[in-house]
């Protein structure tokens, strides 16, 4: 797979034996010490997927790769948990689990032991928060067709038997326990309630009740409804062609029919117009979990650049601003943070902490004098030249990686970006401002409108989070 490099930003320590006058002599480099930066924008040329379409409308994409005798698929069903029917949340999400334990030829138990004899792997997921549902698979290329034949049958042919059902669903109540006497879940579930409402990203994981309410006709329902190859694509990567490739797919998919897939509109979230405080209540707890949040953008928005920027600076890097200030400095926690997510529908901004119960106050003190200090001021140059770099870093290194090659594709697919758009990733980044940065800092992160969630002990923390409003205990 053939790739061209120009390497921008990150530093570069050149490999070998090189005397000062030779490092010297690197055209475009600018020396700090002894170790070389280049200063040029990194400049990619992505090899771009071949395209075909089955008889029955599938739509598949190969990116070839012969580096190694291995593949990797995904199928990508254009539905997932965002559309789940009302009062099921995580019919998707159950779909998508029990498609591997049995279908009309296969029992759970045979599947697993063909996928291991083959050495190949096998998984499907969704979430009660995607757009998508997933099936994917990877492998030697010389176990490629037996793998395929087993893909195509979980995909088309799942039984969703009672008693599998019945066993996912143990498995999940046991997660969510689990999940729930976790503060950082609890902050998370609390945020998402907090920020999305009733949108079905509010929470990570169906409620209780939905889990023990779905059937498996509604499993069968769900399936029948979306799993159709005109509501899907697949997206192979490996030591194989398109026309080694393009009969085995038609084989193993011939008799999935197309049907009408009713298109569920996704539903957008409205940003909170006031700031929310929830406290959950750990008594005896010996340290609190913060989570501050913000509504911020769709992934196709053309704020999404400066976002990344922005959050690398204040919380998305060792370096970054909340972690030398709360732990560098105030030695309040192991580690500050931030995230910028971004989805067919806005994600979130939020920034976090496990603090010592007793620091809660200073602590929140500290994560909303960055939050204003971003919204007030510029960054420096150099903050924003080493969030670039780092952000562009880290994209060259993961060009490496098959998997993240296939992701990138994937991706370009389920959210209609340009064709060229990882190509010319870089130099968007290089083209955010200081001037961007607070923009988008200021839009989407106004200190009066942040979702505050604690979890810790309501004795202790309660009058320093009512200094900013008032206080829901659960």
């Amino acid at each position: 797979m053939k790739m061209i490099f120009v390497l921008l930003a990150t530093a570069l320590t050149v490999c070998g034996q090189q005397t000062p006058q030779q490092n010297q002599s690197l055209t475009g480099v600018e020396l700090k010490g002894k170790v070389p930066v280049n200063r040029s924008p990194l400049k990619v040329n992505l090899p771009k997927p071949q395209e075909a379409k089955l008889s029955n409308g599938l739509r598949v994409l190969l990116i070839e790769d012969h580096k190694a005798p291995s593949f990797t698929m995904q199928l990508v069903v254009l539905t997932g948990g965002l559309v789940d029917a009302p009062g099921k949340s995580g019919q998707a999400l159950m779909t998508a689990a029990l498609l591997r334990e049995g279908t009309a030829s296969l029992t759970s138990r045979e599947i697993s032991e063909r996928i291991d004899a083959l050495g190949s792997t096998l998984a499907a997921n969704s979430s009660t928060s995607a757009a998508t549902s997933t099936v994917t698979s990877s492998g030697l290329i010389e176990n490629f067709d037996r793998t395929l034949d087993i893909f195509a049958d979980v995909v088309r042919n799942p039984k969703f038997t009672p008693p599998e059902l019945e066993t996912l669903k143990s498995r999940l109540l046991a997660q969510l326990q689990v999940a729930n006497s976790q503060p950082s879940f609890m902050a998370q579930s609390q945020l998402g309630r907090a920020i999305y409402g009733e949108h079905p990203a509010a929470s990570p994981l169906p409620p209780e009740a939905a889990i023990k309410g779905l059937t498996s006709d509604d499993l069968v329902q769900f399936h029948g409804a979306y799993y159709r190859p005109n509501n899907a694509f697949l997206a192979v990567l490996g030591d194989v062609t398109m026309k080694q490739l393009l009969p085995k797919i038609e084989r193993a998919f011939a008799g999935w029919q197309q049907r009408d897939v009713s298109l569920v509109a996704i539903p957008q979230p409205k940003s909170p117009e006031k700031m929310h405080i929830i406290l959950v209540n750990r008594p005896g707890s010996v340290q609190t979990s913060l989570l501050l949040g913000h509504l911020s953008v769709e992934r196709t928005n053309p704020d999404y650049f400066p976002l990344l920027v922005m959050n690398h600076i204040l919380g998305g890097d060792p370096a970054a601003r909340l972690f030398l200030n709360l732990r560098e400095s105030k030695g309040y926690t192991y580690g500050a943070s931030s995230n910028f997510s971004a989805y067919k529908y806005p994600g979130l901004l939020t920034a976090g902490a496990d603090v010592r119960t007793e620091v809660t106050e200073g602590a929140l003190k500290e994560f909303f004098y960055e939050i204003k200090r971003i919204n007030d001021e510029e960054v420096t140059a150099t903050e924003l030249e080493n969030a670039k770099r780092g952000l562009v870093g880290s994209f060259a290194t993961s060009l490496d990686s098959p998997t993240a090659q296939l992701v990138n594709l994937i991706q370009l697919q389920v959210y209609g970006l340009a064709p060229d758009y990882w190509d010319v990733y870089p130099q968007r980044i290089a083209e955010v401002s200081a001037a961007d940065v607070q923009r988008v800092a200021q839009k989407y992160l106004n200190p009066s409108e942040v979702q505050i969630v604690a979890v810790g002990d309501a004795a202790k923390v309660r009058a320093a989070l009512e200094k900013y409003g008032t206080v829901e205990v659960l």
